[in-house]
């Protein structure tokens, strides 16, 4: 009888200490963001954010669609298991967003979703390995 053992995947990389808290401190300041800067206006109808969704034309369905999924986002970033999926969602939200401010706005404020891929790009990166998880948990379930 033989034995073969089952494929294993390589593990992730070892981190210094620095950078696992370097990734942790933009992960939580990018949580912090998403939830409060961008996300909480939206789902308080600050003044400021129902004029720009009137703008858009989406209204209050759109500014209350886009704040949920935006903390959501928030909430993401914060799980482990979706720490490697949230970012890129996060970041297509994000192309998104450039692409409205500057069809709607004339490109005021675009610069701001495409500074915010960056480190979400970061993040995705070095959380990659925790979609494999996700499909594993996912293929669990099903």
């Amino acid at each position: 009888m033989t034995n073969i053992a089952a494929p294993v995947a390589p593990a992730a990389p070892a981190r210094s200490r620095a950078a696992r808290i370097t990734l942790r401190t933009v992960t939580v300041a990018l949580a912090l963001f998403f939830a409060f800067a961008s996300a909480l206006p939206k789902l308080l109808a600050v003044s400021a954010a129902v004029d720009s969704f009137d703008t858009i034309g989406w209204g209050a369905p759109g500014m209350y669609a886009i704040g949920i999924l935006e903390l959501a986002g928030a909430i993401g970033l914060l799980v482990p298991v979706l720490s490697g999926v949230t970012p890129i969602a996060l970041s297509a939200l994000m192309v998104g967003a450039c692409v409205t401010q500057i069809v709607s706005f004339g490109g005021e404020n675009a610069a701001t979703p495409l500074i915010l891929i960056v480190p979400l790009a970061v993040l995705a990166w070095t959380r990659r390995a925790h979609n494999r998880d996700l499909v594993a948990l996912v293929r669990r379930g099903a």
